[in-house]
């Protein structure tokens, strides 16, 4: 299976509808991003929620985590965020803004599409609900919180095999395949009663044991959030509003797409601003705390960004959807270029929003590569206080 850095979930669709029109835009064609044009991709990554259905994910009226102006980084971005088509870039070391620049038509006020950096907040409300006591254990067998799977492929497979896509299912994931599972599984019917995410994954044939083989499944984090709202009876959007939106003094609301059930798709397509992105990062470095308590437990995120599961490349791993360095450094990531990179020894968060070109592709991720190195070397080189 070739390696996807992040996956969109229900707007990767390549339904035939879509394909046989001469230029499919956000609007007509809402299942079809990768056959949008570049233009009609930029205006739609930041109005998404005016294309499909989406739940309000509330800051509520706690206070604001101020974000200072730190001591501005010898860097301009400005030729790489026009090569590779960048809404906006933010770094933030020890707490402080060292960079922040905006392009494609966006501001500070701006939501921007997560895509697959979303999976990185759901396994976060894993860990919220570990904590909650509604998930007791991640050996538990997801069967037990998604009863309607068993007796299929995920008979067996845990709740943390889930987590790190080591569940041994078969699963295809393949963007140019229209009869692949990630070009299907949002198509599948509605049926009074049942989650059809669920229904559709239920179906799905074992191919190796559980435990053995990571393989990149967006559908496996729609799971792992239909299983979170299962086990805690509220909605996603609910649980990220209270558990972390609400305590991490976001600036505004975010907003998080539906499925075809009305459910929050666990995979993907959390909306958000720039510098609320930028406070993800923080959490994560800090280790979930958030208005002085901890939301997780004590040792989630020390587990959720290690390698747990060997992904085939050198240095490299999956932890609890987060892409993982042997290094310490780990990343939330999404198709198109959204990047959330925290250095936790540098004190170091890098948030790149993008609308590249292709939804994934070896030169747009030397490119960033390339850039987050000049970030890295630009920030070692400034004066310590």
């Amino acid at each position: 299976m070739t390696r996807i850095i992040a996956c969109l979930a229900t707007l990767a669709l390549l339904a035939p509808a879509a394909a046989a029109q001469e230029r499919p835009t956000p609007e007509t064609a809402p299942s079809g991003v990768l056959f949008w044009a570049p233009a009609d991709r930029e205006r739609a990554f930041r109005t998404m929620d005016t294309i499909m259905p989406h739940a309000l994910v509330a800051r509520g009226d706690g206070p604001l985590r101020a974000l200072p102006q730190g001591r501005p980084l010898d860097l301009d971005p400005a030729a790489y965020m026009e090569d590779q088509r960048v809404a906006g870039v933010l770094v933030i070391q020890d707490g402080e803004i060292r960079l922040e620049r905006y392009g494609l038509g966006i501001g500070p006020d701006t939501r921007w599409v997560s895509f697959s950096m979303t999976k990185s907040l759901t396994s976060t409300l894993v860990g919220t609900a570990l904590k909650s006591g509604a998930i007791r254990s991640l050996e538990d067998p997801v069967t037990r919180y998604l009863p309607a799977l068993a007796g299929g492929g995920y008979d067996g497979v845990t709740v943390r095999q889930l987590m790190t896509m080591t569940s041994g299912v078969a699963w295809n994931e393949d963007y140019s395949d229209p009869t692949s599972d990630v070009a299907r599984f949002l198509q599948e019917p509605v049926v009074d009663g049942q989650d059809p995410v669920v229904t559709y994954m239920a179906r799905l044939p074992r191919a190796h044991p559980p435990g053995e083989r990571w393989n990149y499944s967006t559908g496996e984090t729609n799971l792992v959030g239909a299983l979170v709202a299962a086990a805690e009876g509220r909605p996603l959007a609910t649980l990220l509003g209270e558990r972390i939106w609400s305590r991490a003094g976001m600036e505004a609301d975010a907003v998080w797409a539906l499925d075809q059930g009305g459910r929050e798709i666990g995979g993907c397509c959390v909306s958000a601003t720039l510098r609320d992105w930028g406070r993800i990062g923080l959490m994560a470095q800090d280790g979930g705390v958030l208005s002085g308590e901890r939301i997780v437990p004590d040792d989630w995120f020390a587990q959720a960004t290690t390698k747990e599961a060997d992904i085939g490349t050198p240095g490299e791993g999956y932890g609890f959807q987060w892409w993982t360095q042997d290094d310490g450094v780990f990343r939330a990531s999404g198709i198109f270029g959204q990047t959330i990179r925290v250095d936790p020894e540098r004190k170091l968060v890098i948030v790149i929003l993008s609308a590249w070109p292709n939804a994934i592709g070896a030169s747009h991720s030397a490119a960033r590569r390339a850039f987050i190195a000049q970030v890295v070397a630009a920030v070692d080189a400034a004066p310590q206080d």
